[in-house]
């Protein structure tokens, strides 16, 4: 915990947070298959609806998002995702510290 009693942030993996990124990007829209749809068009590859949900609840679980139902028509509503600010204290410091790591290195591509 820190002095005003909010968790300390957490290091993100690398899909958890590209889902909150994805999350981020989306905004206002951010329900599973948005994520999945920002995800695949700004990394080119493919990720199972499984997979979002999934990771969309373990972070939720652990306080990172939040969601809301939000009701479109009558009979149908969606899980609405938004990003605490315990999950951008966490995006934070994992740039931080993905950004510190990369000081320094050099990649020297060897020829195929």
């Amino acid at each position: 915990m820190t002095r005003s009693g909010a968790p300390e942030p957490v290091l993100l993996g690398s899909l958890e947070e590209q889902v909150m990124l994805a999350v981020l990007r989306t905004g206002d829209d951010a329900y599973g298959m948005s994520v999945r749809r920002e995800l695949e068009a700004v990394t080119g590859r493919s990720i199972t609806i499984g997979s979002v949900y999934s990771t969309l609840d373990r972070l939720e679980a652990k306080g990172l998002v939040g969601s809301v139902r939000a009701a479109r028509a009558e009979s149908e509503s969606r899980r609405v995702f938004a990003v605490t600010d315990f999950g951008l204290r966490s995006l934070s410091i994992t740039r931080e510290t993905r950004d510190r790591l990369w000081v320094g290195v050099k990649l020297r591509l060897r020829d195929a």
